[in-house]
């Protein structure tokens, strides 16, 4: 599976940093990291391409390289607008873009709350092309005991919206 995981913003870089982590070694992931999430030496992982935001030539900015699905995590209010509104003016929002036109899983995870009624319309308006909206929610139901016991419900949560098995959580009625 190839994987482009876009991190915007500055705050939530933990949440891609841990969505990063529990990834199977056979996926083969393209990370973009905005200026303001950039901490390169934080993602040491085999089969990670690191591509800059501003590289808007990169392989996956291209339909025809065959991503499979791509995440956001964290997703800016600004990067969610830009994707909502057919912008690609930054590597981000350039493969979102192409997830969208080829058809591909796309997962945006906003970070803010509460949410304005701009980034509700936005949201709403991605949800019906087919984007899978998931913002980090504690799961209480999955009694989580620790702050990383609940990062790993929300990275399975993510997995299972992107067809990736795993185990990181214990499912209702387990």
């Amino acid at each position: 599976m190839k994987l482009a995981v876009a991190i915007s913003g500055a705050s939530g870089v933990r949440l891609g940093e841990q969505f990063l982590r529990y990834l199977p070694e056979t996926v083969e992931v393209h990370l973009v990291i905005s200026d303001n999430a950039r901490t390169v030496d934080r993602f040491e992982r085999a089969n990670l391409t690191l591509h800059s935001d501003a590289d808007i030539a990169a392989s996956v900015a291209s339909g025809s390289f065959g991503v499979d699905a791509t995440a956001v995590i964290p997703c800016s209010m600004n990067t969610l607008a830009k994707i909502a509104c057919g912008i690609s003016d930054t590597l981000t929002t350039r493969i979102a873009a192409v997830a969208l036109k080829e058809r591909k899983p796309l997962l945006l995870a906003p970070r803010e709350m509460p949410f304005s009624v701009i980034a509700l319309e936005n949201m709403l308006k991605l949800s019906r092309l087919g984007v899978v909206i998931a913002p980090p929610v504690a799961g209480y139901y999955s009694d989580c005991d620790d702050l990383d016991a609940m990062e790993r419900f929300l990275v399975g949560k993510w997995y299972d919206a992107l067809g990736i098995e795993n185990t990181l959580y214990r499912r209702w009625g387990e």
